[in-house]
């Protein structure tokens, strides 16, 4: 067994990237009309966007299909195989059926063609071969054809499987812009992700609402330091009549701390508090705090109802979690 140096590795690996991204930059320089009529029968398709494909290159089809689903194209996979064993079922007049075969001429594809045609689907091809049986009874062709694959033996599906990724891609993107797919949009469709969390979540359902660490105007030194270790936050709020007067934080009792040494227990909490501190109102989504967290470049916001009341607090913890 051959041992390689990290120079050799590091080489091998540099040379699989630069192969796969050679293939890719002059398969972006072919694409042509081709790529236009299949964006626009997608965007017309009434039904959804079945996918189908053999081996690797079924396996590319699989992420491809979650792709579109995933930004506001109705898709899902179709194994070639069950499709012919009764899965043709599955495929309604209204659909766009898109095939995957680097050669074209993968014998399952290929045996479920003549149902597509005779269904009325229109019939959207990827393969390697324009010249291919798949690619000449498709209604639009994409060709994904490479110089080389970037196995070692020139074999194993690698830079050929990067091409079809990449188009499958480029198909979910254009569809994106045309259909204003928005990061709201996104969001909707992923309610159990970071990022729908912070688009769909409001501020009310994360904040820190209970034992709030509120002091009066004339708290003094001792206090402050308890109520903010009880408060666990790392800060006390300043309120009187209910209305918000001011902050502390750790930090500024630490400083307070340092600067004023033995005076430092003759001041009270408005000596060193921030008046009209940063709020955000209870119904704003979390991604507004977020924002809010990093153009002032603050972990924490005071959180208020419609009247400016105090009703909680939240922390950039709390919106990563």
């Amino acid at each position: 067994m051959n041992s390689l140096t990290s120079e050799e590795v590091l080489a091998l690996a540099r040379e699989t990237l630069h192969k796969e991204a050679e293939a890719l930059t002059q398969m972006a320089a072919t694409l042509d009309e081709q790529f236009v009529g299949a964006v626009d029968k997608i965007l017309a398709c009434t039904g959804k966007v079945i996918i189908t494909g053999m081996g690797k290159s079924g396996l590319v089809g699989r992420k491809i299909a979650a792709t579109l689903a995933s930004t506001g194209t109705p898709s899902f996979y179709l194994h070639p195989g069950e499709a012919f064993h009764g899965d043709l079922g599955m495929i309604s007049s209204e659909d766009v059926v898109v095939a995957l075969s680097h050669s074209g001429e993968t014998d399952e594809v290929l045996k479920i063609v003549p149902f597509i045609q005779s269904n009325g689907n229109v019939l959207i091809s990827i393969t390697s071969n324009p010249e291919s049986t798949l690619a000449k009874n498709s209604n639009f062709h994409l060709n994904v054809g490479v110089k080389e694959e970037a196995c070692i033996l020139h074999l194993a599906p690698t830079t050929s499987t990067t091409a079809q990724l990449a188009m499958g891609d480029a198909l979910a993107v254009a569809l994106m812009k045309a259909r204003d797919f928005t990061a709201m949009d996104f969001a909707r469709l992923h309610p159990g992700g970071s990022l729908g969390r912070r688009l769909l979540m409001t501020v009310g359902n994360v904040m820190r609402k209970n034992d709030l660490p509120v002091v009066a105007s004339d708290c003094g030194a001792t206090e402050m330091i308890h109520r903010m270790t009880r408060g666990g936050l790392g800060l006390i709020v300043v309120v009187n009549n209910g209305q918000i007067e001011g902050i502390v934080t750790d930090g500024d009792l630490r400083r307070a701390m340092e600067n004023l040494q033995a005076k430092f227990f003759d001041i009270t909490v408005m000596d060193i508090a921030t008046r009209s501190p940063k709020s955000i109102n209870m119904n704003a989504k979390l991604i507004e705090a977020e924002k809010m967290m990093t153009q002032y470049k603050v972990n924490s916001l005071l959180v208020t109802d419609d009247e400016g009341a105090l009703r909680g607090v939240i922390q950039i913890y709390d919106i990563k979690l």
